[in-house]
């Protein structure tokens, strides 16, 4: 009975003792990372892309919600400029300030706009924020990368309306979407240096 037990024993003894064998002979493949530098590096930038989605998204709601406002007033005839001017009095805004004339002059120019370019032109730039706001809450490349192309565009005609008629909108608008070029840049850039890292440390735990 004791050398039966002793045979069946001893297989057992040497798996362990092949293992631990193993093991010192190549540690680098027994031993497994235990975390993904890109996934982190994801899960770290998503707080903050998710928060660009959502403006994103605002602001394909709020064109969209514009758009109807306007092909309202304009099946109904409405004077623009007046509307305009009837605005600024609720709002206690002088009609000689810079700002406020450029408003009426903007509104003058809604009486000759067709309700087929305003449909268009609103479906289109919605379309455009939804897509990116849902690939950015997503966190895909695609929407990172669509994110700073589309920012980099809008930027020179901006800075344009900003050197024709500067005022207070006009800055904020352009600082705000600077900061959004530049933190998805950031974004894509630590991804970029993430993923180099992990594909360059692959070589030295082959070795």
């Amino acid at each position: 009975m004791q050398q039966v037990r002793k045979l069946r024993l001893t297989p057992q003894f040497d798996n362990v003792h092949g293992a631990k064998r193993a093991e010192s002979v190549f540690p680098t493949m027994s031993r497994t990372p235990t975390t993904d530098k890109p996934a982190a590096v994801r899960h770290s930038h998503r707080a903050g892309l998710r928060t660009v989605a959502l403006v994103e998204a605002l602001k394909g709601v709020l064109a969209l919600m514009v758009a109807y406002v306007l092909i309202v007033l304009i099946r109904r005839d409405v004077d623009f400029e007046d509307a305009a001017e009837h605005v600024l009095f609720f709002f206690h805004i002088g009609l000689k300030h810079r700002l406020s004339q450029q408003f009426l002059h903007a509104a003058d120019k809604m009486s000759d706009t067709s309700i087929a370019m305003i449909i268009g032109i609103a479906i289109a730039y919605a379309s455009l924020r939804f897509l990116e706001g849902y690939g950015l809450w997503r966190q895909r490349v695609w929407a990172e990368w669509l994110a700073i192309v589309s920012g980099c565009i809008y930027l020179p005609f901006e800075i344009y309306k900003l050197i024709r008629h500067p005022n207070e909108l006009h800055w904020v608008i352009l600082i705000v979407n600077i900061l959004v070029v530049l933190y998805i840049a950031w974004v894509r850039w630590d991804e970029i240096k993430a993923a180099r890292s992990q594909r360059s440390a692959l070589p030295d735990a082959a070795d």
